[in-house]
């Protein structure tokens, strides 16, 4: 099991050597601080703590300021635990991008969009009445339940708030890491609004073989061009200028003979 926590920053798309497309979400994965590092004889299972986003002292609880001393670093904003982590890790190790190679399979977990109280039609996908021929339900809940009980039976789908849970999208695929910019490009999308904390880890149900995509890289062929324009130009201003001095001196030629 690998795991990393970074910040959602949107979506884009890219295109492969073979000339498909792929739509990506983008994450900002800052270096990760190992906060602890549990083991079976201590605490009877194997897990390390990941620790993101530094927070004030003075905002932090004595409790947090004690346990962030001893990864010799500041107290954290958001910690997450990963068991039976892949790899030796000690307390205060820094998790960077590198982590994930293109072609992993993961899973992201992030904490849906809150979309605040909405009805059954929306939350639950129910369908609403008729609309016409004097019908007087339209988007209603519907029955709440048969006469004996008396009452609403549990799991009852009835309007309340929607969103802002945990979700997990699974057997998504690395597209890019890039360790000196900081980010991972994971195909499709991912839970979450933007700059929300999310949560990539290896993909528990994956069973399909690595695969890695040939992402094209604009940057080498963009400077290139812009060589070769240059050279252009100035190889072209300079037959200009010559042609314009050999003309000038044909006049000049020109009227001492006369």
């Amino acid at each position: 099991m690998k795991g990393i926590l970074g910040r959602k920053v949107g979506m884009t798309q890219v295109f492969t050597q073979d000339g498909k497309l792929i739509p990506v979400t983008v994450v900002s994965v800052e270096p990760n601080t190992v906060m602890q590092v549990k083991t079976i004889e201590s605490d009877n299972y194997n897990g390390v703590q990941l620790g993101v986003v530094d927070k004030k002292e003075k905002n932090a609880s004595r409790a947090s300021v004690g346990h962030a001393k001893k990864a010799n670093t500041a107290p954290k904003r958001f910690l997450k635990e990963i068991r039976d982590m892949e790899g030796s890790y000690q307390v205060g190790d820094k998790i960077s991008a590198d982590i994930f190679e293109v072609g992993d399979v993961v899973d992201v977990t992030g904490t849906s969009k809150g979309k605040g109280f909405a009805g059954t039609i929306k939350r639950h996908g129910q369908s609403r009445g008729p609309m016409t021929h004097g019908s007087h339900y339209h988007r209603g809940p519907g029955s709440l339940g048969t006469m004996l009980p008396k009452r609403v039976l549990k799991g009852k789908n009835l309007p309340g708030h929607m969103g802002v849970e945990t979700v997990t999208v699974q057997n998504l695929e690395i597209i890019e890491a890039n360790v000196k910019e900081s980010y991972i490009l994971v195909s499709g999308n991912i839970p979450g609004a933007k700059n929300s904390l999310v949560l990539i880890r290896s993909a528990v149900k994956n069973s399909r073989k690595k695969n890695p995509k040939e992402v094209i890289s604009y940057e080498e062929s963009v400077v290139d061009e812009v060589e070769e324009v240059v050279e252009t130009t100035n190889t072209t201003e300079t037959a200009e200028t010559v042609e314009e001095s050999s003309k000038e001196e044909t006049k000049v030629e020109e009227s001492t003979e006369e």
